[in-house]
């Protein structure tokens, strides 16, 4: 059951606004940065940053996608009857010595997050890593912090974040419900 709406269409626009310009700043522009999606929500997220970002810099950003399915520390848990579903990975580039960023919809434990340190290091080995994250909900299991934030959602164990994006749900919109 919806127990409230957090981000509407309007404040995922202007958070994701806000990170691209993060992004720009603390990097000291885009030169030797990637933007890499977590599936299945973060590469649109991925997407929407790098045209926020090339809107303000003129400039277009290197765009990849990460699928973490064969990195998760729960795999056997999800997958018990069935093979899991790898979609594989597209980096367009040599992510060696770049500042990788990656992108995900909600941080919670920080474990998808370790997953997807691990697949990136397969592929190259990043001068730094930094996260962005639309939702921060708390509860880590592991010590890792998002770099960018679109919004901190404290929320219970008996919640639940959900993200919809036109891209996959026809709608803009971040929810709590209860489980």
């Amino acid at each position: 059951m919806q127990k409230a709406l957090v981000l509407d269409e309007q404040a995922i626009r202007r958070s994701l606004t806000r990170i691209a310009h993060q992004i720009i700043e603390k990097n000291k522009g885009i030169e030797e940065t990637v933007l890499v999606g977590i599936r299945t929500r973060g590469i649109y997220l991925a997407h929407r940053l790098a045209e926020q970002i090339e809107e303000i810099e003129g400039k277009s950003i290197a765009v990849g996608e990460l699928d973490i399915t064969l990195y998760r520390d729960d795999l056997t848990k999800k997958t018990e009857n069935q093979e899991p579903l790898v979609k594989g990975s597209d980096i367009p580039v040599d992510i060696t010595n770049k500042i990788v960023v990656l992108i995900d919809d909600v941080l919670y434990t920080g474990r998808t997050v370790r997953a997807a340190m691990d697949a990136l290091m397969d592929i190259g080995r990043p001068g730094a890593i930094q996260l962005a994250v639309l939702v921060d909900r708390g509860h880590r299991e592991l010590p890792i912090r998002a770099d960018y934030v679109g919004k901190n959602i404290p929320t219970s164990s008996t919640e639940k974040i959900v993200v919809e994006l036109n891209e996959v749900d026809k709608i803009d919109q971040v929810s709590i419900y209860e489980k």
